[in-house]
C-alpha cells in the first residue's frame, strides 16, 4: 500500500445527510452543557445532559460501525482482503474502552 494513499468512504448523499444531522444535534448539545457550566447549573443537571451525549455518540458510533461493516468489511473480504478483519477487530476493541 503506498503511503500516501488515504482511505475514504464514498457515501449517498442520504446517508451523508443523516449522519452530519446527528452530528450537528450532538453539537448543539455540547453547547448547551457549555452554557450550562457557564452559567453554573446544578451538577446533576449537567451529568444529566452529559449522559446524554454519550448516549447519542454512542447511536452515531452504532449506526456507522453498521454501515461500515455491510459496506467496506463486507466489500473488502469479497475481495480477499483479510487484514481488513484485523482492522475491524482492533477498531471494535478501542470502541469497547
Amino acid at each position: 500500500m503506498d503511503c500516501c494513499s488515504h482511505k475514504k468512504t464514498i457515501r449517498s448523499e442520504e446517508e451523508h445527510k443523516k449522519l452530519i444531522n446527528r452530528l450537528n444535534r450532538i453539537e448543539g448539545q455540547i453547547r448547551g452543557i457549555k452554557n450550562m457550566v457557564e452559567k453554573d447549573a446544578y451538577c446533576n443537571d449537567i451529568l444529566i445532559q452529559v449522559s446524554a451525549v454519550n448516549s447519542a455518540l454512542n447511536s452515531f458510533n452504532k449506526e456507522l460501525l453498521s454501515r461500515h461493516i455491510k459496506t467496506c468489511v463486507a466489500r473488502d473480504i469479497r475481495e480477499g482482503k483479510d487484514e481488513t478483519i484485523d482492522e475491524l477487530v482492533t477498531t471494535l476493541q478501542k470502541l469497547m474502552k
